[in-house]
């Protein structure tokens, strides 16, 4: 999908998660006006909804670069260098 001129570049996952963090922290301080609170709130669930698209976008090509011969994904629990699930 083709962008608006001068609309800027869809943020990278982590640059969306950092500043979604950051958009929490301010709501969680509890030292803003309404209209900033709204104004923030409105930001965080652009980023949250932002964040879900790449991480299902992100899902989807693991499904497929793990599909076996048949063509099926195969769901396999992820696990971390230690071992551990994720």
């Amino acid at each position: 999908m083709e962008r608006p001129v001068g609309e800027a570049p869809e943020p990278r996952f982590e640059e969306a998660i950092a500043e979604l963090e950051a958009v929490v922290a301010r709501l969680e301080g509890g030292d803003l006006d309404l209209e900033e609170a709204l104004r923030l709130f409105q930001r965080g669930m652009e980023l949250a909804r932002l964040c879900a698209r790449q991480l299902d976008s992100a899902e989807k090509r693991v499904e497929m670069l793990i599909a076996e011969a048949g063509g099926e994904p195969v769901v396999k629990p992820f696990e971390d260098g230690e071992g551990a699930r994720a």
